[in-house]
């Protein structure tokens, strides 16, 4: 995996799953400029300190990017114990204008890659509301939408994670016919990561108890970290719209 050459930014790349894909990345001969709201324990080529749930402050992080951008790894995200509108601002409509903003400057060949979740997978048995909140156009237009259409609090994780889902597969092929540039999504399942005690909180014990009979562990964050470095690379130039479940199998056992 060739990553010579290639100028990666990653959100919340001071912890967990960003963290590791950045040590990957440069490892690989990347350029990695981190974004983060915390202060970096690790190395990277350039950092950002910003809150990506505040459109000001993301429009001020992109200015400070490099004039290209050759991928653009969306991994920070807030659990579902925050309040509903951080999650929505963070996890989603942050997200979504941050990727419209940095794609201003990617080249053909671009790659962008969204950290789902296993807990995505029930996109289907909301898509009509998905698609109506994927279609409005901008971060105060997508906050109206959720006013009128509220989100309750105990699902608002999953909700917000299938709702980036749609957007991804309802945009994906747009940019890729008209710039070439790729989008893709990851949906790992549990991860050690300093959060994951927020995702037992969130589920309860007895679904977690549930699951955990159903896969090996949790995965590690250098576990996932390859998956997502695979689709920033040219060896996965010709794939685009995908949701790459990595989770040891768990997404398996519900079918």
């Amino acid at each position: 995996m060739d990553l010579l050459n290639k100028t990666i930014v990653i959100t919340g790349a001071c912890s967990g799953i960003g963290a590791e894909s950045a040590r990957l990345a440069r490892a690989r001969g990347a350029t990695v400029i981190g974004i983060d709201r915390n202060p970096p324990g690790l190395t990277l080529d350039g950092f950002i300190q910003a809150d990506l749930g505040d459109t000001d402050a993301i429009d001020a992080a992109v200015v400070q990017l490099p004039a290209q951008v050759d991928a653009l790894c969306n991994v920070a995200g807030v659990p579902g114990t925050a309040p509903m509108e951080l999650v929505a601002r963070v996890n989603y409509l942050g997200l979504r204008h941050l990727t419209e903003r940095v794609l201003e400057r990617m080249p053909a060949g671009g790659s962008i890659v969204n950290i789902a979740s296993i807990l995505g997978a029930e996109w289907p048995q909301r898509l009509a509301q998905h698609k109506e909140l994927a279609a409005t156009q901008g971060f105060d237009a997508g906050a109206a939408w959720l006013r009128d259409h509220p989100v309750h609090q105990d699902t608002c994780y999953q909700y917000f994670k299938e709702a980036l889902l749609v957007w991804s597969f309802a945009q994906s092929q747009r940019w890729f016919l008209e710039k070439s540039v790729r989008m893709n999504c990851v949906a790992p399942g549990p991860v050690f990561t300093p959060i994951l005690g927020d995702f037992v909180s969130m589920l309860g014990e007895d679904r977690v108890q549930r699951d955990s009979a159903r896969m090996k562990r949790p995965a590690f964050a250098d576990e996932v970290a390859p998956a997502v470095l695979f689709l920033c690379s040219d060896a996965a130039r010709w794939i685009s719209g995908v949701n790459l479940p990595v989770d040891g199998g768990l997404a398996s056992t519900y079918v």
